[in-house]
């Protein structure tokens, strides 16, 4: 009587869809009282592109399912190979050479081993959080590689150009910063570092990487730069919260 003739699924993109929908072909004929939803939320999680499921009931014959799926934020990079890496960290696909260059690429050094579906290891969560909130924030630049060195992190922009973040701590703070900054800086720019958001410095010599702090002085700093941003780190703050809570995925 309410056998399952139906998998509807909501939240996902049609290929993300069809993909759930395979998963739960051995369900359709079951009854809707009798399918196993531990089993089958299992089953849906386990795809490298679903973060997150939940499973309705909706008699007579539809089984309906929503999905949080996975959000790709970077391209993990090792010799010619490449895989699409999710917010949360999570190996999506394998990817061809060159593929969705719109992502930042983050570079390993070669003897890891990345599987589809897995998490990628804990010391490459800092490059994550920074390339994650990039769309929230509207960056205003391409933003071609994450680096870390020695705990500090640095984007490196199509142009060549780095934005230095510093430490792993209040990273969409700094990109709201520097998404402010960049506009305002001379053509000639080399970095602009917002390692302390209240204080960001630009130059057209690099600095060190090893440095902690933004320099007070730089060779070629940009005069106003200050004044592009919010003058006030509270501010500065509920503009971060409003970017973030409006962006989309885990």
């Amino acid at each position: 009587m309410f056998a399952v003739r139906t998998v509807s699924v909501r939240g996902a993109s049609p290929a993300v869809a069809r993909h759930v929908q395979d998963t739960l072909s051995a369900d359709l004929g079951t009854s809707l009282l009798r399918v196993d939803l531990g089993r089958a939320q299992t089953a849906v999680t386990a795809l490298p592109t679903v973060a997150a499921v939940s499973f309705d009931r909706a008699f007579p014959h539809t089984l309906r399912v929503t999905v949080l799926p996975e959000r790709p934020v970077a391209v993990l990079r090792q010799g010619a190979e490449s895989w699409l890496i999710s917010a949360r960290g999570r190996v999506m696909a394998v990817l061809r050479h060159g593929a969705l260059a719109r992502l930042p690429r983050i570079w390993v050094a070669r003897g890891e081993t990345f599987a589809v579906g897995a998490m990628v290891p804990e010391d490459l969560r800092p490059a994550l959080e920074a390339a994650s909130p990039l769309a929230a924030v509207r960056f205003p630049a391409r933003v071609a590689s994450v680096e870390t060195t020695g705990g500090e992190l640095t984007l490196v922009l199509r142009s060549g150009l780095e934005v230095r973040l510093g430490d792993a701590r209040d990273v969409p703070l700094k990109l709201v910063v520097a998404a402010n900054v960049l506009p305002l800086v001379s053509s000639d720019t080399r970095y602009v570092d917002v390692s302390v958001p209240e204080r960001p410095v630009s130059g057209s010599e690099l600095p060190p990487s090893t440095q902690s702090e933004a320099p007070t002085t730089s060779t070629s700093s940009t005069s106003g730069v200050t004044g592009g941003v919010t003058s006030t780190s509270s501010t500065l703050k509920s503009q971060v919260e409003g970017k973030v809570t409006s962006s989309t995925g885990p």
